[in-house]
């Protein structure tokens, strides 16, 4: 609990003494006098979400916030249950897709001898065939192993084959077998996927709230919105306002207490780990609100599902993604997911395309949630953050935030109403536009494709070419990447620029790492000669044969020797010459010694990429 103090002093005597320290620091890196900086200059570090909540650089007993109630008890902000298994921890969750039943039956076997603790199993379209949903599932203990179907428009069918398989399935206590149906209607709706209507959907739960085990029929899936731009909190009010909508539709045939048991939610985990734990703390508490509101506070306890999100995997340099998925796995099981499903690293590839095979690309997945569950124990504490100042704090923020999000839906007549208007999909769109922008501008790094590109990759197939229906964060520049490929292929090299170092290697080399590194990220290759002394530019250029050049220097070097060298690159017809700098930074030239660009930290580097590629053919 917050500790009683007068109002009078500060509970942090030592904060002036840091904020004294940052202002120092920052009117160095700066350049200016501690004059010039605000009253708290440390709020120049604050940072902020796509949701418009303030990251402070530092939390202290000022931002303490009462304690919540431990893990069970609402509003379930600690976690649902109160007697998880330590040993266990979360549930490590797999998705079967195979369609060979017999097939899938051996996956599924051996991922459970192996550490998988949860199933997700495709049927139907998306996956084994209903009928033989029998064979896929022969030799499951299903007490000990939580099945999730997922069926899409054959949901029903696939429940009817689960129930005959279940009831000649014998167990002690029936309670134990956990199953969700995967009816996920309303969220399908949304992300154009083939579904089971609503109508069915209810009648399904309700043949699900009679059966003896622990079955829930629906699943708001949230990852929807996830994957097509949502910020944390657009995802977690739009599925709780989904959510709110299977309760009215499920209300009229149930009591709210069985209607709330028919509800479980998935939402995706990324690797900011912080606000992944924040957000499913924050999930919990929002939906514990619900029933509260609902008159049903008991059963607010929604399982929850994370999976590891689509949308920051890379096509290039995927091997980045284990670490991607690790920080979100991490993220997720400190924040209470039930289970927990970490995507493989090649997710956004087609099967085959990196040479490695299903089973390698499984075990990596299954063996980073075994590492943070049996090598770093992180299963046997719940709720470790708790009490943590920027945890709790972010918890709030993000809670009331989506709690707004929600309230905007259900103001534009509720969550089918806002979809069908538009409403939804407008504001994830201008969610996606601003991250699309950082990253275009590369004020959000994604490594190995806008930050340490690795062009030695071999060229992607054109099947991996193809769009999808995940917004992926890196997707603009993968798609500059597409283009280079498809020149190599025409014409057998990779664009090239010339990079063009005035001056001693302190003088250059900063910008020339810099200039490398973003002419890469869109797939042009940059030869560097070294130094070079004015004189020497135009035979460069001429053995470079490049058709695009970047001059690389101090301001004081481009004072002295900018005009000539772009004279020097103009008479030996190199088509396109760009400085890297600012413009002020080079004076006054003439005509014939002013570059066609300046390249500088900050700029749209997507559309400045694309120019060059369009300007050698590619």
């Amino acid at each position: 609990m917050p500790i009683a103090s007068d109002p009078g002093v500060d509970p942090i005597p030592e904060y002036a003494t840091w904020r004294k320290s940052v202002a120092g620091v920052l009117a160095k890196a700066r350049r200016v006098d501690l004059t010039e900086l605000p009253e708290e200059p440390e709020r120049l570090l604050d940072q902020t979400t796509y949701d418009g909540l303030t990251i402070a650089p530092l939390y202290t007993l000022r931002d303490e916030l009462p304690e919540q109630p431990l893990p069970g008890a609402f509003p379930f902000v600690r976690g649902r249950d109160a007697t998880r298994d330590v040993h266990r921890g979360w549930y490590v969750g797999a998705q079967v897709d195979t369609r060979d039943a017999a097939a899938a039956n051996r996956e599924i076997l051996a991922g459970l001898e192996n550490g998988i603790g949860a199933i997700r199993l495709g049927a139907g379209e998306r996956g084994v065939p209903v009928a033989d949903l029998p064979t896929a599932l022969a030799g499951l203990l299903f007490e000990l192993a939580p099945l999730a179907l997922d069926a899409g428009s054959a949901a029903a069918e696939a429940a009817d084959q689960l129930f005959t398989v279940l009831d000649g399935y014998q167990v002690p206590v029936r309670e134990d077998i956990r199953i969700a149906l995967g009816a996920a209607t309303l969220t399908s709706r949304f992300a154009g996927i083939d579904d089971i209507g609503l109508a069915a959907a209810v009648v399904l739960a309700g043949r699900a709230a009679g059966r003896a085990e622990t079955v829930r029929a629906i699943t708001v899936d949230g990852t929807v919105f996830h994957d097509v731009g949502a910020s944390d909190a657009q995802e977690i009010g739009a599925t709780v306002a989904a959510g709110l909508a299977y309760l009215r539709a499920m209300t009229e045939h149930l009591d709210i207490a069985d209607a709330l048991e028919q509800l479980e939610f998935r939402f995706a985990a990324t690797d900011d780990q912080f606000v992944t734990i924040a957000k499913f703390r924050a999930a919990r508490q929002l939906w514990a609100r619900i029933a509260h509101v609902c008159g049903a506070p008991d059963f607010g306890g929604a399982p929850q599902h994370a999976v590891t999100s689509a949308a920051m995997m890379s096509q290039r340099d995927p091997w980045v993604n284990m670490l991607r998925t690790t920080l979100a796995a991490f993220g997720a099981g400190v924040g209470g997911a039930d289970t927990v499903t970490v995507l493989p690293f090649d997710t956004a590839l087609p099967p085959g395309e990196l040479g490695v095979s299903k089973a390698f690309s499984d075990r990596m997945a299954r063996n980073i949630q075994l590492l943070l569950l049996e090598e770093s124990h992180l299963g046997h504490v719940q709720d470790p953050s708790a009490g943590s100042w920027y945890v709790e704090d972010l918890t709030a923020a993000v809670a009331a935030k989506a709690w707004a999000f929600m309230q905007e839906i259900e103001a534009a007549g509720g969550y089918l109403a806002a979809l069908d208007s538009g409403l939804l999909a407008e504001r994830i769109g201008a969610t996606k536009a601003a991250r699309d922008t950082d990253v275009a501008h590369r004020r959000t790094a994604v490594t190995g494709v806008n930050e340490f590109p690795n062009l030695a990759e071999q060229p992607l197939t054109e099947a991996a070419r193809q769009p999808g229906r995940v917004a992926r964060y890196g997707a603009a520049f993968e798609k500059l990447r597409d283009r280079s490929d498809a020149y190599l292929e025409a014409v057998g090299a990779r664009p090239k620029a010339l990079l063009v170092p005035l001056g001693s290697v302190a003088e250059h080399n900063v910008r020339v790492t810099f200039v490398a590194n973003l002419l890469a990220s869109g797939g042009i290759e940059s030869i560097n000669p070294g130094p070079l002394e004015v004189g020497a530019i135009a035979a460069a250029a001429t053995d470079a044969g490049a058709p695009i050049a970047v001059l690389c220097g101090s301001n004081a070097r481009y004072r002295m020797e900018l005009g000539e060298a772009v004279e020097r690159l103009r008479a030996v017809s190199v088509p396109t010459v760009l400085v890297a700098g600012a413009a002020e930074a080079v004076g006054e030239l003439s005509d014939a010694q002013r570059p066609d660009g300046f390249v500088t930290v900050g700029i749209d580097a997507v559309a400045a990429l694309s120019g060059l590629l369009e300007k050698v053919g590619a």
